[in-house]
């Protein structure tokens, strides 16, 4: 069974970092895409950065302040924020395809966590 969690949201003041993860289960999942994604309240959900076994992706936001990662041996995925920024405040939820390949929207990913707030204070 698939499940994803993640966790190390929290409040945090703008400049500062956190980084959150995702556990998941499945070997299987190790050798597919991962990716993060967020939604503030009122907007729809949109994609941050994805990671397959050949390459990383960010959206224009994330680039220069956010890291993807993933350790396959821990079944965790990562995701290093810093310079955060007010409005990075969101929940964030980690997802997961059955594909080699990264994508950028929400439909193309299969299994997802139930996410975790970040807040980013003045």
């Amino acid at each position: 069974q698939v499940w994803l969690a993640e966790s190390g949201g929290g409040l945090v003041q703008a400049g500062g970092s956190l980084r959150l993860s995702c556990a998941f289960s499945g070997n299987s999942l190790s050798f597919h895409s991962m990716g993060w994604f967020r939604q503030a309240p009122g907007k729809e959900r949109e994609f941050v950065a994805a990671i397959s076994r050949t390459d990383t992706n960010l959206s224009q936001s994330a680039k220069g302040r956010f890291t993807i990662s993933r350790d396959n041996a821990k079944n965790t995925l990562y995701l290093q924020m810093n310079s955060l920024r007010l409005e990075d405040t969101a929940i964030y939820y980690c997802a997961a395809r059955l594909s080699d390949f990264t994508a950028f929207e929400p439909g193309a990913y299969n299994y997802w966590g139930q996410g975790t707030q970040v807040t980013v204070s003045s």
